[in-house]
């Protein structure tokens, strides 16, 4: 069985920064997905897609990418309520985070899709004298495309757009964690991409698994490292090439000679946008013991204008995705062994958690080991 289910996550050798996400894991609900034979009929539809040929026509890759540009500008209402439904964020941040982003990606494309398809001149060695040498960039084949819940729909599309580019066919499968924006992208990716070469199969850990236990000739993740570690174990049955973008611990370090106001605003831009649930958010600051006071009233002061005092009234601040992440999240927080600053209660019925910040937490304490992906900044 490569694939393992949540309880048997702690059976892995875990990094301290996966071990809240693994306990979470546990006990997970989940939603009603693809039945497996349909599963199944998908993967084979995409397998005689692909051996048609017709993927790999400059034509058929333009027109998926231009699907998906139309699908997000035609439906950009849709997919904005979708992540407001799903993680309560702000809707301009939906509009910057997830679509203009994706847009932006698919315009990029466009424009070196040709160059990119052309083969490439290159010297040949003596040996081989006087052959012509050529580096010719060919499509993998049915690629699968496990996509993050934090982004739903800029991270499923930032991975789809090079696949279908490159010639591929994908299965795409949404994190069921965000369950509007999945139903979103189930229901439109069909109406604007050849639905025989790019199909979406929603679930959770049920339909994961059977996913990975087919053979694919690549596959992308984005997600926690406790599960990216399963599904390399899946991967390597056959072989198959992953790309893995993976959680950590990610410190941002401010020394004497720093513009303070500058530093607070821009540590809080990172951490605080989409509540903090964004791999590249600082986890914490190592601040120096001569400018961390003001650093760190800086950053009170910062919080109140942007956010108010009471950031769950404010129309800029997010939630958190659900009761189970709030309740990690709150966990890392009362186990600290540091000063908790914050302006406002947090809510695990609103799953709102205000802007904090953690002042000399403990070193060995879980909130400095494990990945925190939420609007807490602890600082030492």
């Amino acid at each position: 069985r490569p694939w393992r289910q949540p309880a048997d996550i702690a059976m892995t050798t875990l990094l301290p920064s996966e071990k809240g996400w693994a306990q979470g894991a546990q006990g997970q609900q989940q939603m009603d997905g693809t039945p497996s034979p349909k599963i199944t009929e998908a993967y084979e539809r995409l397998r005689t897609t692909f051996k048609s040929g017709r993927t790999k026509t400059v034509a058929w890759r333009r027109a998926q990418i231009e699907g998906i540009r139309r699908m997000l500008a035609e439906n950009s209402e849709e997919f904005v309520a979708a992540i407001i439904a799903d993680l309560g964020r702000p809707k301009m941040e939906a509009l910057l985070g997830d679509l203009s982003p994706a847009i932006q990606e698919a315009d990029f494309a466009l424009q070196h899709l040709e160059s990119w398809m052309k083969p490439e001149s290159v010297a040949t060695p003596l040996l081989q004298q006087p052959a012509r040498s050529e580096i010719i960039r060919e499509p993998k084949g049915v690629v699968l495309n496990l996509a993050p819940w934090n982004f739903p729909v800029q991270l499923a599309m930032a991975s789809l757009i090079p696949i279908v580019a490159a010639g591929n066919c994908c299965l795409l499968k949404p994190s069921e964690v965000t369950p509007h924006s999945e139903a979103a992208l189930a229901k439109l990716v069909p109406k604007y991409l050849d639905p025989e070469g790019v199909i979406v199969v929603t679930g959770g850990v049920a339909e994961a698994a059977a996913l990975l236990n087919l053979r694919w000739d690549h596959i992308f993740f984005t997600g926690n490292g406790a599960i990216g570690r399963t599904v390399l174990e899946a991967a390597a049955k056959h072989l198959t090439p992953c790309t893995l973008e993976l959680g950590g611990k990610t410190p941002t370090v401010v020394l004497p000679g720093a513009n303070i106001e500058v530093a607070a605003r821009r540590i809080f831009s990172g951490k605080f946008l989409n509540a903090g649930q964004i791999c590249v958010a600082p986890d914490y600051a190592l601040v120096h013991k001569d400018i961390e006071e003001a650093l760190v009233q800086e950053m009170r002061r910062v919080a109140k204008a942007w956010y108010t005092s009471d950031a769950a009234s404010s129309a800029s601040f997010g939630r958190i995705v659900n009761e189970r992440h709030w309740d990690r999240i709150n966990s890392l927080l009362q186990s600290s062994g540091g000063e908790v600053l914050s302006d406002g209660t947090p809510s695990r019925a609103d799953k709102f958690i205000p802007p904090t910040l953690v002042r000399g937490p403990s070193p060995d304490s879980a909130i400095m080991q494990e990945e925190i992906f939420g609007p807490v900044l602890p600082i030492l």
